[in-house]
């Protein structure tokens, strides 16, 4: 079962980077499988869904062949992008500079990636074990949760958007406000706003960006939006880790008026409400006629490991 499992990933693997495949449909057409499976079988298997997977990859291929003297238009269709605008922002987003400048800063064109899956030059992937290691080992109890945690959102949002808008917005546990300066709880559009949001805003505080916008909370744009920071979110805890700075402290200035945190207990603090909200999601979203897992730890690390305990 396990080699059958590793096959089975590849080929979701090779539907994702397909050169034809520009959207979710297509990969899903490729894989014979139907959207919703296939993102969901993706996503398992990898640790991130296929948009944001594809998206990603290409982006380190652009970076790659940008540094090999391509020009930016051509990495840019190459790249599926419909505008070399957009891929500009994408880029820059990504990796903090504009492509224009890339080739003057030689180094990695790897971006984190909680699955240690790159683009390998010229065609091919590289799988970075190390940088993978901490999905499957059960050595480190923060990164099994870390990686628990945004997984099981990712899996919270993909049934969200299976769930009607009046279901979604329906107010199904009144006065639930676990966070005063959050806002209330009451809606699954709100749990999973949050969900998403808490990370985000932690994430700016932490690398020193100014405060997010709030964004939509249609569960297709929180979805994309968690795609995007998830990543980012375990590359920003393992660096914490590989300078033991758990002790450090932050000034959020974006606080008012700004208050001092230690990295530890900001951890500790998304985790502990990100599993009060995902469970109040479960339950919102039971309500609403979806049937969500039960969201366990164990069951999880089951799945990922072929069912060895």
């Amino acid at each position: 079962m396990p080699d059958q499992d590793r096959d089975r990933l590849r080929e979701l693997l090779d539907a994702v980077l397909d050169e034809h495949h520009r959207t979710l449909e297509d990969m899903a057409g490729g894989a014979f499988s139907s959207p919703f499976h296939f993102s969901r079988q993706l996503s398992r298997g990898a640790g991130e869904p296929p948009v944001t997977l594809r998206r990603r990859v290409l982006l380190e291929r652009a970076a790659w062949e940008l540094g090999q003297g391509r020009s930016v238009t051509e990495a840019a269709w190459a790249a599926g992008y419909e505008s070399v605008d957009g891929f500009a922002r994408a880029f820059a987003r990504a990796f903090g500079h504009p492509p224009s400048t890339t080739a003057d800063r030689p180094g990695s064109h790897w971006l984190p990636a909680p699955n240690g899956i790159h683009f390998h030059p010229p065609t091919s992937l590289w799988v970075d074990t190390q940088e993978a290691a901490p999905a499957r080992t059960g050595a480190d109890v923060t990164e099994l949760m870390l990686h628990h945690d945004v997984e099981d959102v990712g899996e919270l949002l993909e049934l969200a958007q299976g769930v009607s808008v009046e279901e979604y917005r329906r107010v199904r546990v009144p006065n639930s406000v676990p966070l005063v300066w959050d806002g209330p709880d009451e809606s699954l559009a709100q749990v999973l706003h949050h969900l998403v949001s808490t990370k985000e805003i932690w994430l700016a505080a932490i690398e020193g960006h100014d405060a997010p916008d709030a964004g939509d909370d249609d569960p297709a744009a929180l979805a994309a939006r968690h795609g995007e920071i998830a990543p980012r979110w375990l590359a920003m805890v393992r660096d914490i880790d590989r300078r033991a700075a758990w002790d450090d402290r932050i000034i959020d200035a974006l606080c008012e008026p700004p208050e001092s945190f230690v990295i530890a207990s900001v951890i500790a603090h998304v985790l502990t409400y990100s599993a009060h909200r995902r469970q109040l999601a479960r339950l919102m979203l039971r309500r609403a006629g979806a049937t969500p897992g039960a969201g366990d730890p164990i069951e999880w690390w089951q799945r990922r490991t072929g069912g060895l305990r």
